[in-house]
């Protein structure tokens, strides 16, 4: 089959999981699709692509429609004034998509799923929205699930849901045109090593060793960076240990990034626990760390740092429920527990703490996990949904 010339579509230029994940499965298609990403600014998303060799332009998405807090949506008349700038988006790319000679739209957020399958379905051409985000109340505001919903059903050609959790959220209606591909691994990491080659991380480590306790994702306070503080100052580690929170405040949530600094600081863990901020290359710091916690207070939707840090030889703990559940097998490849119970995350730390084999043992199996999630794995799924809408379109033509 001739190759595929696929438009990217996404809101934001912030180098947030969704985007990530993205710039992962594009390098996955290379032998059958020719990419173009659109975004709507200028940003940190644009020069990683650019860094990777992938094709991206910037067409301006208005500010006040682009930087919409999903909380804010409650109120329908401050959805209601976003019409217009969405309609004259999705106009200005249904003409790129004509001039682009493209063959399918892939859109890779909430926002742009609206005007980028709304330009696609313009311009006669099948689109994809990847849905990274669970439509539940406990994720998003009742307004905003139902106008996903209703989106979801007049929109896409295929829905892609980044787990089953994820999957779980849409009306039973709208399964049937969607599909589970979980987000891949990049071929390798900056050393150049692929998830295969990776070893374990805990070998050679003995027992009463400082503890190096580690935690990546943006600051935000459903992803219980606050909750992995509290439960880290509270544990009976060895003496040197430590706390590594990676990531940064996205999305105007820099109060909280605030929180959780005044509540290191209440807690007198000041040399104790470190402020990373955004890292370019994630899996030297991984490596770097003997236990990853996970600890979002509601079910994640996917969990694309677990994977990382399986695929990096660190033995995973995550909250129950959503992504984490389907990636890790509690007590084989990771440990669980239950979202928001501080008490449970101190005895888990302890555990670890004190129990090499356990970690050696989690330590492999992650690794052994982390094989189902690279690119290999991954891609072949998408090209697949690519050809069979496509070749549909063909068909109908």
């Amino acid at each position: 089959m001739s190759r595929l010339r696929v438009l990217y579509v996404d809101h934001t230029a912030q180098l947030s999981g969704g985007e990530l994940a993205l710039s992962r499965l594009i390098p996955a298609l290379r032998e059958a699709v020719d990419p173009l990403v659109v975004v709507g600014e200028e940003g940190p998303f644009v020069d990683h692509l650019e860094d990777l060799g992938i094709p991206v332009t910037v067409v301006p998405l208005s500010s006040t429609t682009r930087d919409v807090r999903k909380e804010r949506l409650v109120n329908p008349l401050i959805a209601g004034r976003h019409l217009r700038s969405v309609l004259r988006y999705a106009l200005h790319l249904r003409r790129l998509i004509t001039t682009a000679n493209v063959d399918l739209v892939h859109t890779n957020s909430l926002k742009s799923g609206f005007y980028g399958c709304l330009a696609a379905r313009l311009a006669g051409v099948p689109s994809v929205w990847h849905l990274r985000d669970r439509l539940a109340a406990d994720y998003l505001p009742r307004p905003a699930i139902l106008a996903v919903q209703t989106a979801l059903a007049l929109l896409p050609s295929r829905v892609i849901c980044n787990s089953e959790a994820t999957l779980a959220t849409l009306p039973k209606r709208l399964r049937a045109r969607a599909a589970v591909v979980p987000s891949p691994l990049s071929g390798s990491d900056e050393d150049g090593r692929s998830p295969a080659d990776r070893r374990s991380a805990v070998a050679g480590i003995g027992r009463g060793s400082a503890l190096t306790v580690g935690m990546v994702g943006r600051f935000a306070p459903w992803k219980g960076q606050r909750e992995s503080v509290r439960a880290f100052g509270r544990a009976e580690l060895p003496d040197g240990s430590r706390l590594l929170l990676v990531g940064s405040a996205m999305f105007g949530e820099d109060d909280y990034e605030k929180e959780v600094r005044a509540e290191v600081g209440a807690l007198g863990l000041e040399d104790r626990v470190e402020f990373l901020g955004h890292v370019r290359d994630v899996f030297a710091v991984l490596r770097s760390m003997d236990v990853l916690v996970h600890a979002s207070t509601v079910p994640e939707p996917f969990g694309q740092v677990l994977v990382e840090g399986m695929a990096a030889g660190v033995p995973v703990v995550a909250t129950e429920g959503g992504g984490p559940s389907e990636i890790v097998t509690n007590g084989v490849n990771g440990l669980l527990y239950p979202a928001g119970d501080v008490d449970r995350l101190v005895e888990l730390l302890e555990r670890l703490s004190g129990d090499i084999e356990l970690r050696k043992r989690l330590s492999d199996n992650g690794l052994r996990r982390a094989r189902d999630f690279t690119s290999e794995a991954i891609g072949p799924l998408v090209v697949a949904l690519y050809e069979d809408l496509t070749a549909a379109r063909r068909g109908a033509a």
